[in-house]
């Protein structure tokens, strides 16, 4: 036993390009695992700074200096930010606040439905399962609701505002400052890291990619979704085409989960009728064009992952890093099949010849 384990740390750990990668991505582990909370606004920066880099470039190569660049992309950004705030926000609050005063009238017809289906299927449903299942649904109702209660106690206006201010201060620097931010990063580095810089440098591009293309994505899938929902007349579009356009950033899960409150909704509006069956069908046709035409469009390079191990990247990152987590789960996922693939091994004939030499002095 004791053998096996010497040749598998020969193997894999005796290049010195390797033990530099392993404490890179163990540092960085142990930082965001224990320090995530406080450094949210910082990880919300980099993604703003990644989506605005490429935009940045984009105007250098108009041959415009980089300080102005920087500047006019920023100001580009605090209107965007500007418009969420004053203009979506106020209308998205508005038909939340809407829905929740609605929704008390939604269970109530929910409920009259499901005890019917005793007197309609004896055979299948009996009073009794019909209400423990109401039972259960309005637990899980009172716990949403005391979320929405806490999340807004515990968070406050306080926190937003800090939020608001930090991290564009944080996007503006990371643009600016970046080569001088890069290039003290790497002072921190160990001096043996050609592995871990080759590596760095393929994931930046991915992650500049995937972070870029994720948000255009989203823009593209809530805007079809607000319109379809709304040339439809159905309620709350606005508020459904946001959640609709946010249930991509988790792969599968989410258009399956956003799925039941587009349904849900249109059914308590038009019952079983053709206008609910008309809503079911365009939210079939905006998921599948989303996963079969956008995605691959956008994603071509970043998402060369099979389903099943994006669904379990999405499981393990979430459940450790949460938001950030489910969000980067996809490129995540890219580098840890990158670092397996560039690892440095050992040869085996090497190992095999100091083994037996090794056996031989003895």
């Amino acid at each position: 036993m004791k053998s096996v384990l010497v040749r598998w740390y020969q193997k894999y750990f005796s290049d010195p390009e390797g033990i530099a990668l392993a404490v890179v991505l163990v540092l960085g582990f142990l930082i965001i695992y224990f320090m995530g909370g406080m450094l949210a606004p910082v990880l919300g920066a980099l993604v703003m700074a990644y989506l605005l880099e490429g935009l940045v470039l984009v105007l250098q190569r108009w041959k415009l200096p980089r300080l102005l660049s920087v500047i006019i992309v920023f100001l580009i950004f605090m209107a965007f930010l500007l418009f969420i705030l004053l203009g979506l926000m106020p209308l998205l609050s508005r038909q939340v606040g809407d829905l929740v005063q609605e929704l008390p009238a939604m269970i109530a017809r929910g409920q009259d439905t499901l005890l019917r289906l005793p007197e309609l299927y004896p055979t299948l449903v009996t009073e009794a399962q019909i209400k423990d299942l109401m039972r259960e649904i309005g637990g899980y109702v009172r716990d949403i609701g005391q979320n929405i209660v806490s999340f807004s106690v515990v968070t406050g206006i306080f926190t937003w505002m800090v939020y608001l201010i930090l991290v564009p201060v944080l996007v503006f620097f990371f643009l600016k400052d970046k080569v001088i931010i890069m290039t003290w990063v790497a002072a921190l580095l160990p001096s043996e890291r050609k592995l871990t810089t080759r590596i760095w440098r393929e994931m930046n591009v991915q992650i500049a990619n995937y972070v870029r293309g994720k948000f255009v994505e989203i823009l593209i899938v809530g805007i079809v979704s607000y319109i379809t929902f709304a040339i439809m007349g159905l309620n709350y579009a606005m508020l459904l085409g946001a959640l609709v356009g946010f249930s991509v950033i988790i792969p599968y899960i989410g258009a399956v989960v956003v799925t039941v409150p587009v349904l849900l909704i249109g059914f308590f509006q038009w019952g079983w009728g053709a206008e609910f069956a008309y809503i079911a069908i365009a939210y079939l046709v905006i998921q599948t064009i989303d996963g079969n035409v956008l995605v691959p469009l956008l994603f071509s390079e970043a998402v060369n992952l099979h389903p099943v191990a994006i669904i379990i990247a999405v499981l393990v990152f979430g459940g450790l890093w949460g938001f950030w987590g489910i969000f980067f789960a996809i490129p995540l996922a890219t580098l840890v099949a990158a670092v397996i693939k560039a690892w440095p091994r050992a040869n085996h004939n090497v190992l095999t010849a100091r083994d037996s030499q090794h056996t031989v002095s003895e």
